[in-house]
């Protein structure tokens, strides 16, 4: 009898920790609010993975939806999932989105949750200096974006997942949806310059993973290539994956025998570089 309840109450303990949380990440007021409805209050999801396989690395995960809408199922809570399986923290971000809001509001959402991840990082049960974050399209803008424009040590992550990025703003390749949600149709050349990000990467630029497809249209993989070059160029550890088929937008694609190999391929490089055992 003494068994059976311990290992029920071994079961309630890994059940409650499986579930989500979700906190709004500016609880005294957004700055620049412009209303008070639910697109205005950010906000990011906790998934823990269970204490016996927590490893102590933490992810910030930054849906795509093109700075207009955000893909929280297939590039945010199945990721988290996914993390978590690896013994990852994950961080599932809701960040503010165009047109009602504009550059830097959605930078200033993701580095304040690493901010916030990092100062709660014993609360977390992870290593403050093992927080990286994961962008998908135009959330890899904004991860690649947090990754050469942090403002401090507090909000730099400490490596970079992309996943089909949007990399630059003033290449013929760029996303103009992106751009424009973001920075608007009459933005100037010195602005979409700054958020050209193959050309913000310096030696303080966090270490990378890229995955894309060849196939892409929707967001080409010269986008990838790019960003990884400039990496490169300045030195900075990369490792990049791009597949010959697929479209935009796959996330972990789970049913595709090929596409779904690529989340084994950042498995390796995690553990390459200490972040999974």
């Amino acid at each position: 009898m003494l068994m059976r309840i311990a290992g029920l109450t071994v079961f309630l303990a890994a059940l409650c920790a499986a579930q989500p949380k979700t906190e709004l990440l500016w609880p005294n007021g957004t700055p620049g609010a412009a209303g008070t409805e639910d697109v205005d209050k950010p906000s990011f999801t906790i998934y823990l993975p269970d204490a016996a396989k927590a490893n102590g690395t933490a992810v910030v995960v930054c849906p795509g939806g093109g700075y207009r809408a955000l893909a929280m199922d297939h590039e945010g809570r199945q990721v988290a999932e996914w993390l978590n399986s690896n013994g990852v923290a994950a961080f599932v971000l809701k960040y503010r989105l165009g047109p009602r809001y504009r550059h830097p509001a959605p930078l200033q959402d993701a580095l304040h949750t690493i901010r916030t991840v990092r100062s709660r990082a014993a609360e977390f049960r992870i290593a403050a200096d093992r927080i990286g974050i994961w962008g998908f399209s135009a959330g890899g803008h904004l991860a690649a974006s947090a990754s050469t424009k942090f403002d401090s040590a507090e909000t730099r992550p400490d490596f970079t997942i992309l996943a089909y990025p949007v990399i630059s703003f003033t290449a013929d390749y760029t996303h103009q949806g992106s751009r424009t949600n973001l920075i608007g149709e009459n933005a100037g050349s010195q602005l979409a310059e700054s958020l050209s990000l193959e050309k913000q990467v310096t030696a303080k630029t966090p270490p990378a993973f890229l995955f894309h497809t060849n196939a892409d249209t929707g967001v080409p993989p010269e986008n990838s290539v790019s960003y990884y070059l400039a990496l490169r160029k300045a030195g900075i550890p990369a490792e990049m994956h791009i597949y010959l088929e697929g479209r935009h937008g796959v996330g972990l694609a789970p049913a595709d025998p090929v596409l779904s190999t690529w989340p084994g391929r950042l498995l390796d490089w995690m553990k390459l570089r200490g972040y999974v055992k």
